[in-house]
């Protein structure tokens, strides 16, 4: 697991830090039961505070994508298709907002965007 922070992003790093696990949990990359690096160790490796690291695994934890299990480790949790679908709506729900603020910028009308998104649908969009 490869994270990169940076110093450009608005987001804190610990934020930077929980996202790129939450990915790589959810893309298959950490699998289930897998142990995460040390607090220590991955502030260590990042070169920031054990704090920040903390922070970030303990939102994870929070947010049901690992157990700490004092003396051990943290792990990673059996993947729940239900706070997947939720954390990947919550995602997808940010990016149609980012969308809609610049339709706006570029002044498309209300009927423009939903025929863009439609378009898109249509010609059944993937990466």
């Amino acid at each position: 697991m490869k994270i990169i922070l940076s110093n450009g992003s608005t987001a804190p790093i610990y934020e930077q830090i929980k996202e790129q696990i939450k990915t790589a949990i959810l893309g298959g990359e950490i699998q289930e039961g897998e142990m995460l690096p040390s607090i220590r160790t991955l502030a260590k490796d990042l070169k920031i505070s054990v704090i920040t690291t903390t922070r970030a695994y303990s939102d994870l934890e929070q947010e049901g994508f690992v157990r700490s299990i004092q003396g051990k480790g943290c792990f990673v949790l059996p993947r729940n298709m239900e706070l997947i679908k939720e954390c990947l709506l919550q995602e997808i729900e940010g990016c149609i907002i980012e969308g809609m603020k610049k339709a706006n910028l570029a002044q498309l009308s209300e009927g423009e965007f939903r025929e863009l998104v439609e378009t898109l649908i249509k010609e059944g969009y993937h990466e």
